[in-house]
């Protein structure tokens, strides 16, 4: 059967009705964004496991997507709830910290550049760091606005308790359908893309291999740098190692750079204020411990052949999370990924090799 053509006045106001319709549910489902978006890829991830269990208990469907659900709450939900109750309660003393002028970003700059030895002055004059009151200004500043900002919005997460539960929620519910239904679901709407049949398995096999990919390489990494940095600076005694973990883990998602944007003027601070073998354990264990978690871990978790770019990684996480916040640590590889799938598809197709 020869699928239709869509040339008549009818036709055009129908596809025009299913654009509006389509459009329209996007508007009315934005605030749950982020909870559809995590909803999705947790069932992407999780679903070799409900497999497992379809073919240990086949028939009973809503039974393995449950078991898959608890399974999900308790690996994943309860520790990430738990860890953000402890970094609340660590961003708000260290936010009343700065704000009591206990821990006086000022003072620690004035301090360092103290030490500086007057070979290195001789290079940071033309950048005006040897100027205290113009340094002090900028980038003391800049420091403890930073530190505040990332206090204040986890003060902000923990007053914001309401939306979160309702946001949680819906992901919990929503991903209980998609492990029942998402093989049938993906079935209707491949069939209804107007791609042909390899191209829409390209796209879909991609959109999944780079959500297992992030979820199990970039997140799991993260977290282990963002762990083990937390211990570090514990075992230093530097102030708030929680909120300074979470923070590498974060930044853990950029490569090259990643968690050196902490660990490393964090050293770069206890050589200059005399802290000799602090500053000399925190460099070992930034280069040689969190350093090479990436390199080892990662590989094992996702393999070599899935990995992006370096360099597209860094653009596309920095733009993702510039346009989509949070999720966009997430979606900004999953377009990358998306972009070099199609145009690899298209080059096979020009050049008839497809």
């Amino acid at each position: 059967m020869e699928p239709p053509v869509y040339n008549k006045f009818e036709d055009r106001v129908f596809l025009a009705l299913v654009v509006v319709v389509t459009f329209g549910l996007a508007v009315v489902s934005a605030p749950f964004f982020g909870a559809i978006l995590w909803a999705v890829i947790l069932t992407i991830v999780f679903f070799p496991m409900r497999n497992r269990l379809m073919r240990a208990m086949p028939g009973h469907p809503n039974r393995n997507a449950l078991l898959t659900l608890l399974i999900i709450i308790l690996a994943v939900i309860l520790p990430m709830l738990l860890l953000g109750i402890f970094l609340v309660d660590e961003a708000s003393d260290f936010y009343m910290s700065v704000q009591a002028g206990q821990v006086d970003f000022d003072r620690y700059f004035e301090t360092a550049v103290a030490q500086v030895p007057p070979w290195a002055a001789h290079y940071l004059e033309p950048v005006g760091l040897t100027n205290l009151d113009a340094a002090l200004a900028k980038v003391g500043a800049a420091l403890a606005n930073s530190v505040e900002l990332i206090a204040a919005r986890a003060l902000g997460i923990g007053q914001s308790a309401f939306s979160f539960l309702l946001a949680l929620g819906v992901m919990l519910y929503l991903t209980f359908f998609l492990l029942r239904d998402g093989p049938e679901l993906v079935k209707r709407v491949g069939n209804a893309v107007p791609l042909r049949v390899e191209q829409r398995d390209a796209v879909i096999s991609t959109f999944a291999l780079v959500i297992r990919a992030t979820i199990k390489g970039s997140l799991v990494v993260a977290i282990l740098q963002g762990t083990i940095g937390g211990l570090i600076f514990w075992a230093l005694g530097i102030h708030a190692p929680l909120l300074w973990g979470v923070v590498m883990a974060i930044l853990a998602f950029l490569p090259v750079v990643g968690t050196g944007l902490v660990w490393l003027p964090v050293a770069v601070y206890l050589f200059a204020t005399g802290l000799i073998w602090q500053g000399v354990v925190l460099v070992f264990a930034g280069i040689f411990i969190i350093g090479l978690v990436d390199n080892v871990v990662r590989p094992i978790l996702v393999g070599r052949d899935t990995r992006l770019p370096d360099y597209l990684v860094l653009i596309s996480t920095l733009g993702g999370l510039a346009v989509f916040g949070a999720n966009g640590v997430v979606i900004g590889p999953v377009i990358a990924a998306l972009f070099l799938t199609v145009w690899e598809i298209f080059a096979r197709e020009r050049n008839g090799t497809a």
